[in-house]
């Protein structure tokens, strides 16, 4: 059983991608109807976008449901935040989906004044701190009070699913699953990218089996200016909180991680390689102990018998990241760039060395993901099925702690 962690507060940073506008534009028309009501949790950046990223769930649902759309209530404890956010939304063409929405300082509060009149969907966007256990006695079991008060609605659950210990969050994943009547999705977007499904294309029409995986994320670090993700005891480090979606691809791709075998190592502050030139925070107010990593490079076996590879790095300046996903098999090599700003998958065949290049920049992975949910909640179908369960949004969680703990396991001061 893996070790227990220290749940806590924070408030999670973002990649910093594209501005709002750079955003390919919505390809669904809003198909007539009766209402939607939804609930929204969290006032944040991912509910509600920022300069930092393509991230704005509210925009998705606007795109996908249109005039239909009805936000009833709006939970956040900082009401300032949330009436900021509704007064922006009331300078736009949805302004009439917010014209009574309802800010709730709790989700207590929530469930409590709309047990009459339930919503149709709830997006949990709330930090993962203030979800993701069974516990009671602080409230921050937002799942279960959800499911609870609506047991109809469908739950959108962003990741990572929580900053607790594994065992509590799977407590929550098995009371999901005992209801089977509630649709539950979370929120791992690149799943649903148009090039990431045409990975999976070329794996199945061709019966592939998956050798090994590779998968790097490394970046920008000199405008990451929060204390609370330098911070290992706030925002969990670097894996468990950003390198999450490459760990979750790596597991789409190869299967289940055979945890036991994951070996890892890191360079660390304290290391000559370690030391950044331009920090944007003082560590020195940062505990040595919680301090992150620079690098961490990690390999493991799959239960089928693949080899994955994951390499997480802190040491980019400026703004761009540098990320990528290798898949190999039998005689096929698939390589995708840049998916969060470009897309672009290189593939290699059997018979040649020329890489055929598939661009996919015009894609929207953020409202792929948000009509898959509205449309299998609203009709009971979708072209594709949800793609991230609870379920198994937690085996990705375990297997970045599992990474985090394997590089902590070999870390020593070298003189």
């Amino acid at each position: 059983m893996l070790a227990r962690v220290r749940p806590v507060l924070r408030t999670a940073p973002r990649v910093q991608l594209r501005a709002l506008s750079d955003i390919p534009q919505a390809k669904v028309v809003p198909e007539p109807g009766p209402p939607v009501n939804v609930l929204i949790v969290g006032a944040g950046n991912i509910n509600f976008g920022s300069d930092e990223g393509p991230w704005n769930h509210s925009q998705r649902l606007e795109a996908k449901l249109g005039a239909r759309l009805r936000v009833v209530g709006l939970v956040d404890p900082a009401a300032e935040r949330a009436q900021g956010v509704l007064a922006s939304k009331a300078a736009t063409l949805a302004a009439p989906a917010y014209a009574e929405t309802v800010v709730y300082p709790s989700v207590q509060a929530a469930t409590a004044a709309l047990a009459a009149s339930p919503p149709d969907l709830v997006v949990l966007g709330s930090p993962p701190a203030f979800r993701g256990t069974t516990d009671k006695s602080r409230g921050f079991n937002a799942e279960e009070q959800l499911t609870d008060a609506f047991p109809a609605a469908a739950l959108f659950v962003e990741k990572p699913v929580a900053t607790g210990p594994v065992e509590e969050v799977q407590k929550v994943a098995d009371l999901l699953e005992s209801r089977k009547g509630s649709l539950v999705s979370v929120g791992y977007m690149l799943r649903y990218s148009a090039a990431v499904q045409k990975m999976k294309e070329i794996i199945k029409e061709n019966n592939l089996t998956v050798m090994m995986t590779s998968a790097r994320y490394v970046m920008a670090y000199e405008h990451s200016s929060k204390p609370a993700w330098w911070n290992k005891s706030i925002d969990c480090g670097p894996i468990v909180e950003q390198a999450t979606h490459f760990v979750d691809l790596s597991r789409y791709f190869g299967g289940e991680i055979d945890l036991p075998s994951i070996l890892a190592h890191s360079i660390e502050w304290y290391e000559k390689p370690g030391q950044l030139s331009k920090l944007s925070v003082d560590e020195s107010k940062i505990p040595e102990d919680d301090r992150i990593p620079r690098f961490t490079s990690a390999t493991w076996k799959y239960d089928s018998g693949a080899i994955g590879h994951l390499e997480h790095g802190v040491s980019l300046q400026g703004t761009e990241f540098s990320t990528e996903l290798a898949v190999f098999a039998d005689g096929y090599q698939l390589k995708l760039t840049d998916p969060y700003n470009r897309p672009t998958l290189y593939v290699r065949r059997p018979g040649s060395d020329v890489e055929e290049v598939h661009k996919f920049h015009d894609d929207d992975p953020f409202l792929s993901e948000m009509a898959t949910f509205i449309d299998l909640a609203g009709k009971g179908t979708s072209d594709i099925p949800v793609l991230s369960s609870y379920a198994d949004a937690v085996k990705t969680y375990e297997a970045t702690w599992a990474i985090r703990w394997a590089s902590e396991k070999t870390r020593r001061r070298r003189e």
